[in-house]
């Protein structure tokens, strides 16, 4: 390791990724994966919709589009170029909870997608003009979820039942985004995208020389920590909306563990049996059995300090009730009796499956180290990773269930031509 790299700091055993924390905060994670020919690097920030005042709404995601937009230096078509030059990707997402912007390329082409990289982050122009046409590509952005009954359905869910930041849109609405202007967009991000709130990860065939550049130019931030949010709280949110679909969107949530808790990886598999594909319970019983809808699942949404887990379908108005009243027998047998060893273990193999095939890109490994220790503080090894799900057993699912599945505390959302909210739940069995 060369002299501008600062020392390392190691997590668990037999750990393939190695972690730099630069004395401003600024947190960097890689690992070295000589046996390929191509590297994945992304910078992850501590900031998304839950960090935005109310008038703010969208602005996180509004700043997002904003850094592929012009650069001090270069236009978008200029950066956009550049990156096709090397035959490189770039891309970003914003969640509620925080930003990432990554590049994908050819490990010879690496140096240049780190300076690209890296000039879109700092060097945002935040030209007023630029404001102005990306706030309608964000408009119709939003319009495009809004024609997305299931989208649309579950984000009523999440506005009901977490009141405050966590359950306003990431998009934010028309009404907020009229008032960003490029200035007051820079003003965000200068004041949330700081050295504590920051993770680099990089993943794939790089060089000690890579690491050394991250290292440079993240160190040039002030020190910095990261603040505290304001906890979100759960309540109980029942809605029907009008909205001119084909069928009704219909879906039911509990509460459920934060992105931290141990509970996680019981949860997981408890979901997977739940609604999790094509063996799962409601998949086989409300579809194969009766053939009342196309696709239902069981998913979950976790956050920093806590979460949902919900189930989702989409049916006629005219089978609607015997299908929740069908969804309802499943979660209460699901509350009595758990699961069998046979359903844990065909749920474990799902998950390791999943796993292990998807860190076999370089890509997705480094977006899932990033996302770790943005999250959790540390990141587990895929051995680590494999033995939480091992150690899951039949009566740690039945525990949760009886935990998460009580119907008192259950939220529910229906979209389309729905029927009154007390029908409804006296069709799951309220």
């Amino acid at each position: 390791m060369g002299r501008a790299v600062p020392a390392l700091f190691f997590y668990g055993r037999k750990q393939m990724h190695e972690i730099i924390n630069l004395p401003n905060g600024v947190r960097i994670i890689f690992e070295k994966l000589p046996f390929v020919r191509s590297a994945a690097v992304g910078i992850f920030v501590e900031t998304g919709s839950r960090d935005e005042a109310l008038a703010q709404g969208g602005c996180a995601h509004f700043i997002e589009h904003m850094l592929f937009k012009r650069s001090e230096k270069r236009s978008a078509a200029e950066l956009a170029f550049a990156m096709d030059a090397i035959g490189g990707q770039i891309n970003a997402y914003t969640t509620r909870e925080s930003t990432c912007f990554y590049a994908r390329t050819l490990d010879t082409h690496l140096e240049t997608a780190i300076d690209l990289l890296t000039e879109m982050f700092f060097d945002c122009a935040f030209d007023e003009g630029e404001t102005e046409s990306e706030r309608g590509v964000i408009l119709e952005e939003i319009g495009m979820y809004e024609d997305t009954p299931d989208d649309a359905c579950y984000e009523r869910l999440v506005r009901g039942c977490f009141k405050g930041p966590l359950g306003r849109p990431v998009l934010g609405r028309p009404t907020t985004l009229a008032g960003m202007t490029g200035a007051r967009l820079r003003t965000f991000k200068e004041s949330r995208y700081t050295a504590g709130r920051i993770v680099i990860s990089l993943c794939g065939n790089f060089q000690n020389t890579h690491i050394a550049q991250l290292s440079g130019r993240f160190s040039a931030l002030p020190k910095s920590g990261c603040a505290k949010r304001t906890l979100a709280a759960y309540s109980r949110h029942v809605s029907v909306r009008r909205k001119k679909t084909e069928q009704n969107q219909l879906c039911l949530a509990f509460p459920s563990n934060p992105v931290s808790s141990e509970a996680r990886f019981a949860m997981n598999l408890f979901a997977t049996v739940l609604g999790g594909g094509v063996s799962s319970r409601l998949f086989q019983n409300i579809r194969e059995k009766y053939g009342l809808c196309y696709a239902i699942y069981a998913f979950q949404s976790n956050f920093a300090d806590t979460g949902l887990l919900s189930v989702a379908t989409a049916v006629g108005k005219d089978t609607e009730l015997r299908t929740l009243s069908l969804i309802g027998g499943e979660l209460k047998r699901f509350a009595d009796s758990g699961v069998s060893q046979e359903e844990l273990q065909r749920a474990r193999e799902q998950a390791k499956s999943a796993l292990v095939m998807n860190l076999e890109s370089a890509n997705s490994r480094m977006l899932k180290m990033g996302n770790s220790i943005l999250a959790l503080g540390y990141c587990l090894t895929p051995d680590e990773l494999l033995a939480r799900y091992d150690a899951v057993s039949c009566s740690d699912i039945l525990s949760l269930a009886q935990a998460r599945l009580d119907l008192s505390k259950m939220s529910f959302s229906a979209l389309g031509k729905p029927a009154g909210e007390e029908t409804y739940l006296q069709a799951i069995g309220l």
